[in-house]
């Protein structure tokens, strides 16, 4: 069963309810009259091609350390988030409130807008570029962008991309692993329930 079937965003449209909430620092305000108009997708594994472990929490919390695995030491001064995780089991960990601006884009442009950032939600999947992504995740995206699409109606399925497309010279992720085809069915589908 799906824990996420039932989300809703709260009464200011900051946070999604009844999801776990971890507070990251790596965030600040959008540019003032900035709508949101884009989800951006991406692909997170610590170690990389490993699931699990509560290092993205230390990751978005700064509080990774450098010492756990080689490859921590060399993101462990990154500064970065985005607003949520879906993890391995559909679960969603909300770390940004959707009114800021989270630190997940870095350098990006969309349709020759830069800083992709002002106008985003970034959304981790956990996984990589060359593993499948797993039922739940895809059935808890589906639902979690009907939300947010509701309420920023500029979200249409030609504003939800891949890390990779904002990014293409710096960025893989969510990878050729991502069923977009199957992601947009879904959409179709939970659309008319």
């Amino acid at each position: 069963m799906n824990l996420n079937k039932h989300l809703r965003l709260d009464h200011n449209a900051e946070w999604l309810e009844g999801v776990r909430r971890v507070i990251s620092p790596n965030q600040d305000e959008r540019p003032a009259d900035t709508e949101i108009e884009l989800i951006v997708i991406h692909g997170i594994s610590l170690p990389p091609g490993e699931f699990g472990g509560g290092y993205i929490d230390q990751l978005f919390t700064n509080t990774l350390s450098p010492d756990i695995h080689p490859y921590f030491s060399e993101i462990a001064g990154l500064r970065v988030a985005s607003h949520l995780v879906i993890n391995r089991e559909g679960e969603i960990t909300q770390y940004v409130p959707f009114n800021r601006r989270a630190w997940h884009a870095g350098v990006s442009e969309f349709m020759g807008r830069k800083q992709c950032n002002d106008f985003s939600i970034g959304v981790e999947l956990e996984g990589c570029d060359d593993r499948p992504y797993t039922e739940v995740q895809y059935d808890s995206l589906a639902r979690l962008t009907l939300i947010l699409r509701r309420h920023w109606p500029a979200i249409g399925n030609d504003h939800i991309v891949g890390h990779c497309h904002i990014a293409p010279k710096r960025k893989t992720d969510p990878g050729p692993s991502f069923d977009w085809p199957y992601y947009f069915a879904l959409l179709d589908k939970y659309d008319v329930v």
